[in-house]
């Protein structure tokens, strides 16, 4: 093996642990973002849950108020068809004097 041969073995050989030793961070920033984007999806999922169970509430919530509203309504209507009754009542007794 000449000089020149060994010289470029030397060369090979530290671009070849160079390029390992590459990968190797390659690899380690790999795993580290594939563990930030299944937290990121853990949280993105929570935010999702939280989301629906907050317009699941929305939802009731506007049920409820549109009950409330409806039996409020229909109190009124109740009072206000008892004063026509008595009116109507007083006409029928003054037709009846």
């Amino acid at each position: 093996m000449t000089e020149e041969d060994k010289t470029l073995l030397n060369a090979f050989e530290k671009k070849l642990w160079h390029f390992i030793s590459l990968y190797e961070m390659q690899k380690q920033e790999n795993t580290s973002l594939r563990e930030l984007l299944s937290k990121k999806e853990e949280e993105l999922q929570a935010c999702e849950n939280s989301r629906k169970e907050l317009e699941e509430k929305y939802t009731n919530l506007k049920m409820a108020r549109i009950i409330s509203i409806n039996d409020n309504e229909l109190r009124d209507t109740k009072q206000r068809l008892a004063r026509l009754v008595r009116e109507v009542d007083k006409c029928i007794a003054l037709l009846n004097e």
